[in-house]
Parts: structure tokens; sequence; C-alpha cells
């Protein structure tokens, strides 16, 4: 089993940055595929970005494209989603998530779920 924590949300201004983590413990890290999925009030949860296991290529929601950087850190156990250039509809809570199948942009395929960290873009 793998217990994640996520943190590094909060309130920043439209056209800010944050930086988000995503700390895992229990089985080895760099055997999942993470990613990281977002939900606003009253939306379904989407997907933002994923990293694969392998290789570690990523794959972004075109909304995020060229703003979101996801990175992993196998050494600390540590997925990063550095967002800039924030907007007000990116407010939501942000979950990461581990996977070992092919389908990264699905949440469907995630085993292990964090708790999640609030983002609020203000205008």
């Amino acid at each position: 089993q793998v217990q994640l924590v996520e943190s590094g949300g909060g309130l920043v201004q439209a056209g800010g940055s944050l930086r988000l983590s995503c700390a895992a413990s229990g089985r080895t890290f760099s055997g999942y595929n993470v990613g990281w999925f977002r939900q606003a009030p009253g939306k379904e949860r989407q997907f933002v970005a994923a990293i694969r296991r392998s290789g570690g290529s990523t794959d972004y929601a075109d909304s995020v494209k060229g703003r979101f950087t996801i990175s992993r850190d196998n050494t600390e156990n540590t997925v990063y989603l550095q967002m800039n250039s924030l907007k007000t509809e990116d407010t939501a809570v942000y979950y990461c998530a581990v996977s070992t199948g092919w389908n990264i942009r699905s949440q469907y395929w995630y085993d292990y779920w964090g708790q999640g960290t609030q983002v609020t873009v203000s205008s």
C-alpha cells in the first residue's frame, strides 16, 4: 500500500505561481505512474498531469499545457506540480494518485489517492 500526502496549496492571485508536492510512503514510489487530478465544486474530477514510472514521460491536459510542469524525485519519494500563470479557473482541490496501469489520464486506473490540497486563484 502507498500513502500519499499533498501539500503546497493556498491562495494566489491570477498570474501567480504555486508548487504542489506529493509525498509518498510505503511501497517503492519509483514503481508507479503518478498523476495529478483536480476537482472544482460541482464538477467532476479531471485529469491535470501525469508522469510515467518508466522513462519519466509526461502528459498534460490541454488546459494546463505550457503552464504546469510535473516532475518527480524518486530518491525523495516526491512528485511536484509547478503551476505558473494561474487562472481563476484553476481553482480546485488538487489530488495526487499512483497507478501501475497504462491509461494515465483516467482516474479509474489509479489505485491510491491523497487527501487533496486546496488551490484558490483570485482575480
